[in-house]
């Protein structure tokens, strides 16, 4: 059985901390418990230079390595390309595009520090999997030191537009670089007509009788893979002991009130302002869900060193002090805002409680959460999800309430339904969304990808 060598630009804790349930560092170390074989990234610490030199910590199954970063890496590579040019140009955000030259260059760098020190550590029959958008040139790295070894790449953020992919300088040459990989994955369908389009059009590329692609003198198998969830774990996490402590305490401050949760990175392409317009509208207009209803948004803060980010979490602000100025009373608060990361087993509990998860990105790979709510729901008394038909999950989710999020109306409209769903209209939807979650789940995302990585030419 070949080895498996998971590239990733971070890697999970290596103090042995127990991975969070349904995550993808869950997918990813069954996978190593299975094959065996190495995790390799960045450690997350920043040291003066990037001298390449790799840390190993062993696990009982597979090994974890990492280097550190300088932070002029950190600045070009990851604050900088990863994060102020790539992920808003693949979210349609091109106003947020920051397009300096020096970001490419700090990216390709990084990528080559990676290929470089993990060359030596790899054997013949490895199968190489890299992850993300941090990590797209990695292949193409690799390969010029010489690695032979069949190489797979899987993207979790959505895939744009040619007519996007086509603003970014050195846009033929990131693309080339995935032409590097045997297999090149993408969440959704439509992320991969998107890449065709590119392909096909601006690279010159053809469409093989077998269904590969021909293009930049490779041919390549490009498909999708939606990634799931541990149905069972995230279901366990919901009523296991520890959860008790986080449901008697929600259902303690709602005093009988219905919760509608959203749980989201504080990120511009969740659409959370809008999502907060939604629901003073909805608290406006139908008057009977005033005091009845209280909603809860998580939403831990990222990238906190990006301009966009800070903005973004001052706009958030000031809309729930809207909000609640409008529509609050002294023994009740409309909306919750809450900037702290919880781990997964709080998290189940709260949405076990939520009467509505709410997961209306503008635009996401997949969106786990709207899964996970899913999962953690009470079959005898399910909530109902609302999810935005620009998330990746819509394409399996059609049991959920599909809304447009730039329609603030259709999620008013979508709110009021969930929040009046009769009982067996709720259980119905609920199991059907379950039926899918685990036909596809972790491990049918993760065995797919890596068969057919296996059985690439």
């Amino acid at each position: 059985m070949s080895r498996l060598v998971a590239i990733s630009n971070r890697v999970p804790p290596v103090s042995g901390k127990k991975l969070a349930a349904g995550g993808l560092a869950a997918a990813l170390e069954g996978a190593l418990q299975i094959h065996g074989g190495l995790w390799f990234g960045w450690s997350g610490q920043v040291a003066g230079n990037s001298s390449g030199v790799v840390s190993f910590h062993e696990r009982p199954s597979y090994t974890i390595a990492t280097v550190d970063l300088s932070q002029e890496d950190v600045d070009e590579y990851y604050d900088g390309f990863a994060n102020r040019t790539l992920w808003p140009l693949c979210h349609y955000r091109v106003n947020l595009v920051d397009y300096d030259r020096g970001f490419g260059v700090g990216y390709n760098r990084v990528n080559r520090l990676f290929a470089k020190a993990i060359y030596p550590l790899l054997e013949p029959d490895d199968l190489i999997w890299v992850h993300d958008y941090h990590l797209i040139p990695c292949g193409a790295e690799l390969q010029r030191l010489g690695a032979k070894q069949r190489m797979g790449f899987f993207l979790h953020i959505p895939w744009p537009p040619a007519e996007l992919i086509a603003t970014l300088p050195e846009n033929r040459a990131l693309v080339r670089s995935l032409f590097a990989y045997d297999v090149v994955g993408f969440q959704t369908d439509g992320d991969v007509r998107a890449f065709l389009e590119y392909v096909l059009q601006e690279g010159g590329g053809h469409i093989e009788p077998d269904g590969r692609v021909t293009c930049f003198g490779r041919t390549i198998q490009i498909k999708s893979f939606p990634v799931g969830i541990d149905v069972q774990a995230i279901g366990n996490a919901a009523v296991k002991a520890e959860a008790h402590t986080h449901t008697a305490r929600m259902l303690e401050s709602l005093s009988g009130r219905r919760l509608i949760i959203g749980v989201d990175r504080l990120d511009y392409s969740k659409g959370i302002d809008r999502r907060f317009r939604a629901y003073g509208k909805l608290i406006e207009r139908h008057p009977e869900h005033r005091a009845k209803v209280s909603m809860l948004q998580i939403a831990p803060p990222s990238r906190i060193t990006v301009s966009a980010y800070k903005t973004l979490r001052r706009q958030l602000e000031r809309e729930m002090g809207r909000v609640n100025g409008a529509f609050a009373d002294y023994d009740w608060v409309p909306l919750r805002y809450v900037n702290r990361t919880y781990n997964h087993t709080a998290l189940a509990a709260l949405f076990r409680v939520a009467a509505v998860g709410l997961v209306t990105p503008l635009r996401d790979g997949m969106n786990l959460v709207a899964k996970e709510y899913v999962a953690a729901q009470n079959p005898a008394d399910p909530g109902v999800l609302i999810l935005s038909r620009f998330a990746g999950a819509a394409r399996q989710m059609r049991d959920a309430l599909i809304v447009n999020p730039y329609d603030e109306d259709s999620m008013v409209e979508a709110l009021n339904r969930a929040l009046s769903m009769p009982l067996e209209e709720r259980q119905s939807r609920w199991r059907s969304l379950m039926d899918g979650l685990a036909r596809e789940n972790i491990g049918w995302w993760r065995d797919a990808f890596l068969a057919t990585l296996a059985g690439a030419a």
